[in-house]
């Protein structure tokens, strides 16, 4: 045997003779099948990097989410500028909102995880998948609209059913990034859903309790509270923040390997 053979013997056994779970033996494996060591394609471009624990990664981004969130309800309460706090039904696109943050941490994440080694082997290929994503919701918003008033249960079943497919779909693009997403959605959204729980029964006359146009007026608040807060919350909000992050994070990720490529061919 080679002398850079024994040295790497020597080195897997060490590995090995450390690992605390055999997952880990496993992972080590698939890195020296389908590494460099074969010819194959990088250990970066086959999700066999470090392991990369979600809520850690998710932490900070949702406080700031949180601390978004509370800013905004104040400044909604209070009445302050509707430019930055509008209470207009649907957020009235006011600066202060957590929609803003899905691009932002949709690249955060996305970049966090491929130097993790989880990156994509093509990320245009996780792009197109974002991109179909939109289109499921786009039609999903076409038949809901024809089905039913925006808002009523037809609509939101309609609109909910294409988000959850369009959802779903991005898991077989890139698996690491769509569990971070979607972990992420939920510690977004669940505390806006709490709000908008109080804000509807108590008419606070904000964006968090404003019915889109054209919603009947005679509708009890929770029935009311089930169709603009729960399900746009927990279901096409969730979609929003998967697909879109999808879609920039492949994004980034794409332009940080051309990058790299790029270094690395001018050092040739």
């Amino acid at each position: 045997m080679s002398e850079a053979g024994t040295v790497f013997l020597r080195q897997a056994a060490a590995v090995i003779s450390n690992c605390s779970s055999p997952i880990v033996v496993i992972y080590g494996y698939s890195a020296f099948h389908y590494g460099n060591l074969d010819g194959g394609p990088s250990m970066s471009n086959r999700y066999s990097g470090s392991r990369v624990n979600t809520i850690q990664l998710i932490a900070i981004p949702a406080l700031i989410t949180l601390a978004i969130t509370v800013l905004r309800l104040i400044g909604e309460k209070q009445r302050w500028s509707a430019t930055w706090f509008s209470p207009a039904a649907g957020g009235g696109g006011a600066l202060i909102g957590i929609v803003w943050l899905v691009p932002i941490f949709g690249v955060y994440f996305a970049v966090k995880l491929s130097n993790a080694g989880h990156a994509p082997a093509r990320p245009g290929r996780v792009a197109l998948f974002a991109l179909l994503g939109l289109l499921i919701v786009v039609v999903g918003f076409v038949i809901a609209f024809q089905v039913s008033q925006p808002g009523l249960l037809g609509a939101q079943l309609s609109l909910g059913l294409a988000a959850v497919v369009a959802t779903l779909l991005q898991r077989r693009a890139w698996p690491e990034l769509f569990k971070t997403l979607l972990a992420y959605g939920y510690a977004a959204r669940i505390p806006v859903t709490v709000i908008m729980f109080f804000a509807i029964r108590g008419n606070w006359g904000t964006h968090y309790d404003g019915p889109p146009p054209g919603f009947p007026t005679d509708i009890a608040w929770f029935p009311k509270f089930i169709l603009i807060g729960v399900i746009p919350q927990l279901i096409l909000w969730i979609a929003f923040t998967v697909i879109v992050g999808t879609l920039f994070g492949a994004a980034a990720v794409a332009i940080v390997h051309r990058g790299k490529q790029q270094r690395v061919a001018a050092q040739a």
